[in-house]
């Protein structure tokens, strides 16, 4: 498999430490940013294959990152796994209309999560062939 983009934002260091050490050890191209604007930054310079971010984040949320960054066209075709903390619940016509792909609660297993990426990163990517 290609080294996929992944960009992973959340203002938990020891979670993104986490992932992406065991990201890059499948292979990935990893950017962490610890906040939503320091994310944004990101994007406007980088294209993503696949984007991790948190809903509560400093200075924009995830839900804002993402909408916005749809509406830039910035993640166009590019899958987003939200994570939330358990008991944050978002409902469908937020979900759908942020383009948030799936929603993870807090805690949740790194085994499960990375099994989702490479899921989503293989059907995304058959996609864009396809297209």
């Amino acid at each position: 498999m290609d080294p996929r983009r992944v960009l992973l934002a959340d203002d938990e260091a020891h979670i993104t430490h986490l992932l992406a050490r065991r990201l890059e050890s499948m292979g990935h191209d990893v950017r962490v940013a610890r906040d939503g604007e320091e994310a944004w930054a990101i994007l406007l310079e980088w294209t993503p294959d696949m984007m991790i971010t948190d809903l509560q984040m400093p200075y924009i949320s995830g839900i804002e990152l993402v909408s916005k960054a749809r509406q830039k066209h910035l993640l166009d075709n590019v899958p987003v796994i939200m994570l939330t903390a358990r008991g944050y619940i978002l409902n469908k016509d937020q979900i759908e209309e942020a383009g948030i792909t799936k929603l993870v609660s807090k805690p949740f297993s790194v085994r499960g999560l990375t099994a989702l990426v490479t899921d989503l990163l293989e059907e995304y990517g058959n996609a864009r062939r396809a297209a």
